[in-house]
C-alpha cells in the first residue's frame, strides 16, 4: 500500500467478521517506517454505531449497554457524528496491539489533557487508510506521563464472554498491557518526544477531514 503524504484524509475503520462497526476521517500528520501519526481536531466525520451515538447525546446507559450485544449479534445500525470538544494525535505502529492517542482541550490553548493507550488488533492498510479492531480495553495516563489506570476492563471482560474478543486477542493483549506499560516508563515511541507531542497544535488551513463516499467498501 502506499505512504500517505502530511495533509491528506486517512479512515481508520473498526471491522468485526467483514462488517465495519466504525469509520472515522483523520488528517495525516506523518507517515514514516515507525509508525503512522494522525490529527483529529472537532469536526471530523465519523460513521459510528447508533446505539453509541444515542448514549453520547442522552446519557443512557441501556443504550451503551446494547452495543456489545449487538456486535456479537452481527446486528448494528451505523449513522453519521462529528468528533467535538478535543483535538487528538494517534500514533499506530505496524504490528502493535494498541495504539497512543494524545488527547488535547481546543478551549484551553490545545493543553494536553491526557494521553490514551488504546488496545486494538494491528492495523491492515487499505488505499483508505487502515483497518482494526478496537479490543475494549484502554489505560488513561497523566499529561506528565507520572500516573495511569486501566479503563473498561468490565466491557473487556463481557466482551471476552460474548466472543467479540477472542482467546488469542485475549493472549495478545496480555502481551501487549506489558509493552506499552515499558513503553510509558521507558519514554519510548511517542512518549520519547514528549515535548513534541505536548506543543502540537492542529494546523488551522487543514479542513476537519470527511470520509469519503467509499469509505463502507471492501476491495476484492
Amino acid at each position: 500500500m502506499r505512504r500517505f503524504e502530511p495533509g491528506e484524509t486517512a479512515v481508520r475503520r473498526d471491522v468485526f467478521r467483514r462488517q465495519v462497526w466504525s469509520a472515522h476521517a483523520f488528517r495525516v500528520v506523518e507517515d514514516g517506517a515507525e509508525a503512522l501519526v494522525l490529527g483529529c481536531r472537532p469536526g471530523a466525520e465519523l460513521l459510528a454505531a447508533t446505539t453509541w451515538i444515542e448514549w453520547l447525546l442522552t446519557g443512557n446507559e441501556a443504550a451503551r449497554l446494547e452495543a456489545l450485544p449487538n456486535l456479537a449479534r452481527g446486528r448494528w445500525q451505523l449513522d453519521r457524528w462529528s468528533w467535538r470538544s478535543t483535538a487528538t494525535l494517534q500514533w499506530v505502529r505496524p504490528g502493535a496491539w494498541f495504539s497512543v492517542h494524545a488527547f488535547y482541550d481546543v478551549a484551553d490553548d490545545h493543553r494536553l489533557a491526557h494521553w490514551y493507550v488504546n488496545f486494538q488488533q494491528p492495523m491492515r492498510r487499505t488505499a483508505l487508510g487502515f483497518d482494526t479492531f478496537d479490543l475494549l480495553l484502554d489505560l488513561v495516563i497523566a499529561p506528565d506521563l507520572s500516573r495511569w489506570s486501566w479503563k473498561d476492563e468490565d466491557e473487556y471482560a463481557h466482551g471476552r464472554r460474548l466472543g467479540v474478543v477472542s482467546e488469542a486477542d485475549r493472549r495478545a493483549v496480555d502481551q501487549a498491557r506489558e509493552e506499552a506499560v515499558a513503553m510509558i516508563e521507558g519514554r519510548g515511541g511517542p512518549f520519547a518526544a514528549d515535548e513534541v507531542w505536548r506543543n502540537w497544535r492542529s494546523q488551522p488551513d487543514w479542513p476537519a477531514p470527511q470520509l469519503p463516499g467509499d469509505a463502507l467498501d471492501f476491495g476484492p
